[in-house]
């Protein structure tokens, strides 16, 4: 927030002393004294600011995952709020996946004069930390799941959280419940810097273990609909990292996989309230959480610290997925990881 502090000039405090008559160690004094107030006044200032903060929480689509991440933003910030006795005011923007979109949003924020920008998902990192480049606003994102292959580190105003996934457990998971699979599905959009890296790693495994793999992809919902209908009767077992083109498309993608008798295994628990059948990630609920409380410490020490992994490991399964294709996931409690238990999102 822009601070204004009336500061007197100490040269034209001497000359009109002068005028008056007073010595030069006087006048010292009173320059002295001058300066004295200026600092207790920016001082006040100083403090004014640090009870109220304006935040931008800018996220790049609607869907579950990203959802729920906002939501658990948006708590803590009122319960820090409350804890600590100051205001913090914030708003959402949507850039409804558009980089045109998120960019002019970008700009809005930068010159509406934002303390902080929260953006959720990779483009709408990329598209806030170019907008805040010339005034350095900090830059705390949500939900990055490979930073580096980003272009989102190294950069002094942009830290955030990380949902990098552990693309080799959910493989172990599907080879646990699925140990006779001859050919896997890898599901997901050719845009999307989030898949990038767990593709090239699922790939690797499956290479490893000379499994067959059919890669399918696509850039809006139609795409990636047609792209999962073609599945059926070609793969065992489809795989999407926390891709969230795919994620808008969840839940008509995992109800035609599974009448299809496909088992659909996903990046991100989001995926699997919405129908699919099985997970190993983070909860979004906590990341979202620390997110909030890293822009908070950030505004309040100006500190802007290396960005943070969550940790994952929690295997979320949909049962009623698992009851329509009669998978028994019981070996699920064998790996690592705790185990949970979820029905579909109505």
């Amino acid at each position: 927030m822009k601070k204004f502090v009336a500061v007197l000039s100490a040269a034209a405090m001497m000359t009109s002393l002068a005028a008056c008559g007073y010595t030069a160690d006087t006048a010292n004094t009173a320059a002295s004294s001058a300066e004295t107030t200026a600092s207790a006044a920016e001082s006040t200032a100083d403090t004014a600011a640090a009870d109220s903060y304006k935040v931008a929480i800018v996220q790049q689509l609607d869907h579950a995952s990203l959802d729920e991440i906002r939501v658990a933003i948006e708590k803590e910030l009122d319960a820090k709020a409350a804890e600590k006795g100051i205001t913090i005011e914030y708003k959402d923007f949507n850039g409804q996946n558009d980089a045109t979109t998120l960019n002019q949003i970008g700009t809005q924020v930068v010159a509406d004069g934002y303390d902080a920008i929260i953006p959720i998902a990779t483009l709408a990192a990329q598209c806030m930390t170019t907008a805040a480049e010339s005034t350095k606003t900090p830059v705390i994102y949500a939900a990055i799941s490979d930073p580096a292959a980003a272009d989102l580190t190294d950069i002094d105003y942009v830290t955030g959280t990380s949902d990098a996934l552990n693309t080799q457990s959910i493989m172990d998971m599907m080879f646990a419940a699925q140990p006779d699979i001859q050919t896997v599905g890898l599901l997901y959009s050719n845009s999307e810097a989030n898949s990038t890296t767990p593709i090239a790693e699922a790939k690797a495994y499956l290479d490893a273990k000379g499994i067959a793999y059919v890669e399918k992809t696509g850039n809006t919902n139609d795409e990636i609909m047609t792209a999962a209908s073609s599945m059926v009767g070609q793969v065992d077992a489809v795989f999407t990292p926390t891709d969230n083109v795919v994620m808008a498309a969840a839940a008509a993608v995992s109800e035609t996989l599974t009448k299809g008798g496909i088992p659909f295994y996903t990046g991100a628990d989001s995926f699997v309230t919405a129908g699919a059948f099985a997970t190993c990630g983070v909860n979004y609920t906590e990341l979202g959480t620390y997110t909030a409380d890293m822009a908070l410490d950030i505004l309040e020490t100006g500190v802007v610290p290396a960005y943070h992994v969550m940790d994952g490991g929690i295997i979320t399964v949909n049962t009623e997925t698992a009851a329509a294709l009669g998978i028994d996931y019981s070996a699920f409690n064998d790996l690592a990881g705790q185990v949970v238990e979820v029905t579909t999102a109505e």
